[in-house]
C-alpha cells in the first residue's frame, strides 16, 4: 500500500447527526517529509469532512500533480484559464459553481493522460477595488483619495491588495481547485501590464482604437464611465421612491410627466426625466403621423430660454405611444443621441460630472443637484401653465451596481475600440464551426451581439488600473476635436518622437500630457488568455499552451468577456484563444432569487464547507458595506432561509451538489439542505470501504478469475454502465448525467444490493474451504468496484476519493501512480463487462426482493421470521435467491414450481412473472 500523509486524530466529542454515529474531530495535521507518507490511523467510524480535507491539497500541490510537466502525457493537450475573479473580496456560490465544473473537467483530462494546465489568475477590478479602498480610507483616516493624491492612493491600493488579495486563492484551494499556482497571474503584474500597453498601442496605431465624444454610462458618485455589466436594471411597475446617494430624501421614479411646447398651437410631450428638458433641442414625430403633417418646418420655443427647437420627422417615434410627439435631448439619452446625429441637432450638456446642472442660461440656483432640479423644473412648468399631467409609468431605472447611484447618460470624450470588423470575424468563426459554443441555444445571443455590435468605450475615470498610454500633444494651437492631437507610446520619449514626426517639428517643440484615465478592466481581461503566457514576447509557454482548449464561464458574461477575448485574440495573435466555450447556468437561491448581498442570500462557499451559525452570518453583514436598512433586510432573509445556520457539508458534498444541479439551459436554485444530503452520501462511501477493509486480504490479483457469480457479474456490468455514462457525460459537458451515474452505482447498486448479497459469502468463508474460495472471488470483484468507483468519483469529489483510494491495496504497487488524481480515468475498454442478460436476471431478483419487502412492511412482519415460497417460471440461481432472502428475514426458499398455494399461506402477491408467498415460521 502506498504511504499516505494523514491528519492525526487528537480528540473527539460526540454530536448528534441523523443517520450517522458521527463525531466532531479536532485535528492536528502531522506533516511528514513530502513524498514519504504514512497512514498513521485507521479510518474513523464515520466520515468527517474536516478529517478528510485537512491535508490532501497541500500534498497534491507539493508533489506537482497540478503542473503540466508532471509525468508522461502522450494523449494530447488540455489548457484552460480561469475566469479571473475580482481581487476585492471573497468568492460566492456562483464562483464555486464555476470552479467545481472547471476542476472536474481539469481532473478528468489529467486522469485521461493529457498534458493538462489550468491557469489561475486574479483581476484588479478597477472600480470595485478603488471603491473598497476609498471607503476604507474615509472610515479609518477620514481621507479621500484626492487628499492623498494619485501616487499615494495607488500605494494604498497595493498595500490593501498585498494584505487582503490572497483570500480568493485560499478559497480556491479549499474548493480543491487543481490549478498550477506557479503560473498564477494578477492583471496588474508587470508582465500583464506590458501586454495591455502593447495591445493598446498596436490597435491605436492601426486606427482600431480612436477618441470620440459620445454618450457614456456615467456614475456621478464614482465620477467615472461604467460598463453595461456594471449597470443594474431596476424594474418599476409605477411610482416608486428610491434612495439615491447624496440625497437625504428618496427620489420619485416611475412616473410620466406631460407638458406642452408652444408653437402656433400646443405640442404635448411626455418624459420620465423632466429635468432633462433643460437640454431639449428638438421635438420629433413620425413621418406618417397625420396629426403633425402641418408642422413641417415649424419650431417650438423653449419655455426657460430663447432657444428655438425644430420639429423633426423620424421613424424611431412610436406614434401610438402618448401623443405621438417626443422631446429630443441628444446629450442625455441614447436614442435621442442617434436622432440628433441624423438631423444634425445641437447637443447641449446640462450636467457636470457630479450631476449638478449648469445654470449659464437658466434661472435656477447654482449648485442645485439634478433631482432637486427635477422638482424645480416641474414647478416652473406649472407656473407657466405648460404642465399637463403626471401618471404612473412602468419603467427601468439604471442603477450603478458599485455606488447604487442612478446612472446618467453623459457626453464625454473617451477612447473607443472600433468593433465592426472584429465583431464580424467573431461571428464568422462560430458560423464556420471553428469555435463551438455550448449549449447551442446561446448562438442566437452571440450572433445578435456580433452582427449588431457597437464600438466599445474603454476609458474609465479612475486611478486604479492600467493608465492609458496616450498623450495629448501641445504644438501651438491644439484643440481636442478628432483625436489628431493624441499619440500613444510605450514611454513618453517614444510618444514625443511620434508626435514630432507627425507634425514635422523637432522633439523639443513637443509638449505632452498623459491621459489621466485608465482602461476598462475588460480590456485587460480580453487579452488574458495570451497575456498570461508573456505575449507579445514569443515565450515557450505561449508556443505550447496558446491557443487553449476550452473556456468555461457563466452565460451572463458571454459578450462582456468571451466575445472580447475572441475578438482581441484574433486581432492581436491571429488565432482563436480557445476551441470551445461551455456556458453554465447562473446560481440562484432556493427561492429562485438572484444572489444579492442586500437579500442576505450571498453565501461564502467556505461557510457551506465548514458550517456557520446564524449569528455568524449576521456578523458578516455587519462587517460589509451595506447600509443599516439593507443589513436589517438581509438579516431577515438569512433568518428565514437558515434559522439554524448552515451545517458543515464539506468541499466534496458542495462540489457534487453544484455539478448535480448544473443543467444546460436553465438557472440553478440551490438548496443547502441538498448539499447536506451529499455529505451523507460520502458517509455511504466511507462505510463501503470500511466494510471492504474488514473482509479483504492484503493483496489482490491483476485480473478477475472467471469464477464470478451472477451478482459479481451484475455489479461489474453496472460499473461498466456507469463508466460509459460518465465518459459520455464529460464529453458532452452533461454533469447531472455524471453525478447521477456515480450516485446510483455507489448507493443503489453497490451498497444497497451487492454488499448485502456478499455478506453471507464472507460469513460462510469462515466455515469451509469452498466458502473461502467464493469469498476470494467476491473480494476481487469488490476491489475492482471500489477502485473503479473511486476513480469515477475523483474529479467530482477529490478529497474523499483520495482518502479512500489510499486505503485500497494496489494490484501493481511498484508501478501504480501515487495518487488517484494522476491515476487513469476508467474507460469502456478497461471496463467492458456489460451484460444485458445478467442485468435482466438481477432485475428479476430485485423484483422479488422488492415484492417481499413490500409484503413484510404492509403486513407488519418486519420482525417475524417467515418462509418464502416463489412460484412461476424463471431461470436464475437458487443460491442467489437464498442469499438475498436471508436479509429479508425469510428462512426458506422451496424449489421453484407452479402449484396451488397451501391454506396456511397468509399473503400472496403476484408480479408479471411470479407469485411470492410468506408463511409465518
Amino acid at each position: 500500500m502506498h504511504e499516505t500523509l494523514r491528519p492525526s486524530l487528537m480528540q473527539t466529542s460526540p454530536v448528534s447527526e441523523e443517520g450517522e454515529n458521527s463525531h466532531f474531530i479536532l485535528l492536528h495535521v502531522r506533516r511528514l517529509n513530502v513524498g514519504h507518507k504514512n497512514v498513521v490511523s485507521p479510518l474513523p467510524d464515520s466520515y468527517s469532512p474536516q478529517y478528510v480535507e485537512a491535508a490532501w491539497y497541500t500534498w497534491w500541490e507539493k508533489q506537482g500533480f497540478f503542473k503540466p510537466e508532471y509525468g508522461q502525457n502522450p494523449r494530447g493537450m488540455f489548457m484552460m484559464c480561469i475566469p479571473p475573479p475580482n481581487v476585492t473580496g471573497s468568492l460566492h456560490l456562483g464562483h464555486a459553481l464555476t470552479n467545481a465544473i472547471q476542476d472536474c473537467l481539469t481532473r478528468w483530462h489529467r486522469m485521461r493522460g493529457e498534458t493538462t494546465l489550468w491557469n489561475p489568475g486574479c483581476d484588479h477590478a478597477g472600480i470595485a477595488t478603488q471603491v473598497v479602498v476609498e471607503k476604507k480610507l474615509m472610515r479609518e483616516r477620514g481621507l479621500s483619495r484626492h487628499d492623498l493624491g494619485r501616487e499615494k492612493f495607488i500605494e494604498e491600493v497595493w498595500k490593501w491588495k498585498n494584505e487582503k488579495g490572497d483570500r480568493i486563492y485560499h478559497q480556491l484551494k479549499k474548493l480543491g481547485s487543481s490549478l498550477d499556482w506557479d503560473r498564477a497571474c494578477f492583471t496588474m503584474d508587470p508582465k500583464l501590464s506590458y501586454a495591455v500597453q502593447e495591445a493598446f498601442i498596436r490597435m491605436h496605431d492601426e486606427g482600431v482604437i480612436y477618441r470620440s465624444k459620445r454618450l457614456v454610462n456615467w456614475s456621478c458618485t464614482l465620477n467615472s464611465a461604467i460598463s453595461d455589466i456594471e449597470v443594474d436594471k431596476k424594474e418599476l411597475t409605477g411610482r416608486t421612491l428610491l434612495p439615491v446617494p447624496g440625497y437625504k430624501e428618496k427620489v420619485e421614479f416611475g412616473v410620466l410627466v406631460s407638458f406642452a411646447y408652444k408653437v402656433d398651437e400646443e405640442v404635448v410631450v411626455a418624459t420620465t426625466r423632466i429635468e432633462t428638458m433643460l437640454g431639449d433641442t428638438a421635438v420629433a414625430v413620425h413621418p406618417a403621423d397625420p396629426r403633425y403633417q402641418h408642422l413641417k418646418g415649424k419650431t417650438v420655443l423653449h419655455p426657460f430660454c430663447d432657444r428655438k427647437m425644430p420639429i423633426v420627422f423620424d421613424e424611431f417615434v412610436d406614434m401610438n405611444f402618448g401623443t405621438g410627439a417626443v422631446k429630443i435631448t441628444p446629450a442625455h439619452d441614447h436614442n435621442d443621441y442617434e436622432v440628433g446625429e441624423r438631423h444634425n441637432l445641437t447637443f447641449i450638456n446640462i450636467l457636470d460630472e457630479n450631476g449638478l446642472p449648469f445654470s449659464s442660461n437658466l434661472s435656477f440656483p447654482k449648485g442645485m443637484k439634478r433631482f432637486e432640479a427635477r422638482k424645480a423644473v416641474l414647478q416652473a412648468l406649472k407656473d407657466r401653465g405648460q404642465f399637463k399631467e403626471i401618471k404612473d409609468n412602468p419603467m427601468v431605472v439604471p442603477v450603478c451596481s458599485r455606488s447604487k447611484d442612478i446612472v446618467e447618460p453623459l457626453l464625454k470624450p473617451q477612447w473607443y475600440v472600433n468593433c465592426s470588423e472584429m465583431g464580424k470575424q467573431a461571428a464568422d468563426v462560430v458560423r464556420e464551426g471553428k469555435l463551438k459554443i455550448i449549449p447551442d441555444h446561446h448562438l442566437k445571443t452571440w450572433f445578435n451581439w456580433m452582427d449588431n455590435i457597437r464600438d466599445w468605450c474603454i476609458s474609465r475615470q479612475l486611478w486604479w488600473g492600467h493608465r492609458i498610454p496616450a498623450y495629448f500633444i501641445t504644438v501651438g494651437d491644439p484643440s481636442d476635436t478628432d483625436g489628431h492631437y493624441w499619440v500613444s507610446g510605450r514611454s513618453e520619449e517614444e510618444a514625443r518622437e511620434k508626435a514630432a514626426r507627425r507634425f514635422n517639428v523637432s522633439v523639443d517643440k513637443i509638449s505632452l500630457r498623459q491621459d489621466e484615465d485608465v482602461l476598462d478592466t475588460w480590456f485587460s481581461s480580453g487579452i488574458f488568455p495570451f497575456s498570461i503566457f508573456g505575449w507579445p514576447n514569443e515565450t515557450e509557454d505561449l508556443k505550447v499552451f496558446y491557443p487553449g482548449t476550452l473556456l468555461e464561464t457563466g452565460h451572463d458574461i458571454l459578450f462582456f468577456w468571451v466575445a472580447r477575448m475572441v475578438m482581441m485574440g484574433l486581432k492581436l495573435t491571429g488565432k482563436l484563444p480557445f476551441k470551445e466555450v461551455y456556458l453554465h447556468a447562473v446560481v440562484r437561491d432556493a427561492h429562485g432569487r438572484k444572489m444579492s448581498k442586500s437579500l442576505g442570500n450571498v453565501i461564502d462557499p467556505l461557510d457551506v464547507i465548514t458550517g456557520i451559525s446564524l449569528e455568524g452570518l449576521h456578523a458578516q453583514l455587519t462587517d460589509s458595506n451595506l447600509d443599516a436598512l439593507e443589513v436589517e433586510r438581509a438579516k431577515q432573509g438569512q433568518k428565514a432561509d437558515y434559522p439554524n445556520g448552515i451545517p458543515e457539508c464539506g468541499t466534496d458534498a458542495l462540489r457534487f451538489a453544484l455539478c448535480a444541479y448544473t443543467s444546460q439551459g436553465r438557472d440553478i436554485n440551490l438548496d443547502v439542505n441538498r448539499i447536506l444530503g451529499y455529505r451523507h452520501f460520502c458517509n455511504k462511501l466511507w462505510n463501503a470501504v470500511k466494510f471492504a477493509e474488514q473482509t479483504r486480504s492484503h493483496s489482490v490479483s491483476l485480473q478477475l478469475c472467471g469464477e464470478e457469480s451472477v451478482s459479481d457479474r451484475w455489479i461489474l456490468s453496472r460499473l461498466s454502465a456507469a463508466v460509459a455514462l460518465c465518459d459520455a457525460g464529460f464529453k458532452a459537458y452533461d454533469f447531472p448525467t455524471i453525478t447521477t451515474a456515480i450516485y446510483n452505482f455507489w448507493l443503489y447498486e453497490l451498497c444497497d444490493v451487492y454488499l448485502e448479497s456478499v455478506k453471507p459469502v464472507f460469513i460462510k468463508a469462515e466455515e469451509d474451504g469452498v466458502g473461502q474460495r467464493q469469498a476470494r472471488v467476491c473480494r476481487q470483484t469488490l476491489y475492482t468496484c471500489l477502485d473503479g468507483g473511486l476513480r469515477l468519483l475523483s474529479p467530482v469529489m477529490p478529497f474523499v476519493a483520495e482518502e479512500l483510494y489510499q486505503r485500497l491495496p494496489r494490484r501493481q504497487p511498484q508501478t501504480d501512480p501515487p495518487s488517484i488524481s494522476v491515476t487513469s480515468y476508467p474507460d469502456t475498454k478497461e471496463f467492458c463487462w456489460n451484460s444485458e442478460e445478467v442485468d435482466r436476471d438481477m432485475e428479476f431478483i430485485m423484483t422479488v426482493v422488492r415484492t417481499i419487502r413490500s409484503l413484510r412492511a404492509d403486513y407488519n412482519l418486519t420482525k417475524t421470521r417467515a418462509d418464502c415460497k416463489i412460484s412461476g417460471t424463471f431461470y436464475v440461481s437458487r443460491v442467489l435467491f437464498q442469499n438475498f432472502l436471508k436479509h429479508l428475514n425469510c428462512s426458506h426458499l422451496p424449489p421453484p414450481r407452479a402449484d396451488v398455494l397451501e391454506s396456511s399461506c397468509i399473503i400472496n402477491s403476484c408480479t408479471y412473472r411470479l407469485s411470492a408467498s410468506l408463511f409465518p415460521s
